[in-house]
């Protein structure tokens, strides 16, 4: 007898966090650890247009029916793995006096972290964060700004510029990084040059290049927590 499909309510993009996991099971090679190991590895190698079902079963070794038990469907699988790259990141140290230094830390080991896996930044700003290592991750960071002083708007709002900057520029060198750079960076600074009546500060200030990405992300890291410094207490 194939293995009953894992529940189905509720279904979409998170709902993996929120069913019950099932207590045993009729496929005991399979578990979701094995699962989402193996769906990380096809999407480090494939990416999101590589991952599907029947691929992942064949990589596992099992009818594809046999995953149905533990997961619904390819979103399962995505979530699954997003958390997992979360997984990877350590937490803060939660030292009362250094928050700043416990952002930055978990900025840097996100960003390593996404870094590692290059379709893990585009897919964590298109996903709702609910598994439990991101969850994890927001409740450190939002300790530590509970400690700086923050509250309200203001600590949802801090919390969002963390996660969004480290999201946002990952996704885009990963982007980058599938591509020559060097010639579109030239081409940018040509075209900006030809018009330059109409673009006056861009051609006498022209991008630098992006070819060292962690300077340009750790620059960006240090105005975010002097501007989160500078606020810190100050609105709720």
């Amino acid at each position: 007898m194939s293995p009953k499909r894992a529940e189905q309510s509720p279904s979409g993009p998170g709902a993996v966090w929120l069913r019950e996991r099932r207590q045993g099971t009729r496929t005991p090679a399979l578990s979701i650890e094995r699962i989402t190991a193996a769906a990380v590895r096809i999407l480090d190698e494939d990416g999101q247009s590589g991952l599907s079902m029947r691929k992942l079963a064949d990589a596992l070794g099992v009818h594809a029916t046999s995953l149905y038990w533990h997961v619904a469907n390819r979103d399962d699988l995505l979530d699954l793995a997003l958390d997992a790259v979360f997984g990877e990141v350590e937490a803060p140290r939660k030292d009362p006096g250094l928050w700043q230094a416990d952002i930055a830390a978990y900025m840097t080991g996100l960003r390593e972290a996404l870094l590692r896996h290059p379709w893990a930044g585009a897919l964590a700003s298109a996903r709702p964060l609910m598994g439990p290592h991101a969850l994890d991750h927001a409740e450190s960071v939002q300790a530590a700004l509970v400690r700086a002083g923050f509250s309200g708007t203001a600590l949802t709002a801090a919390a969002a510029a963390i996660s969004n900057y480290v999201i946002g520029s990952v996704a885009a060198e990963a982007s980058w990084g599938r591509h020559d750079q060097s010639t579109a960076r030239r081409a940018l600074t040509d075209h900006v040059q030809s018009a330059a009546l109409r673009y006056p500060t861009l051609a006498a200030h022209p991008p630098t290049p992006y070819s060292d990405w962690q300077t340009h992300f750790e620059h960006g890291m240090r105005f975010l927590i002097a501007g989160l410094t500078a606020s810190a207490g100050t609105s709720g």
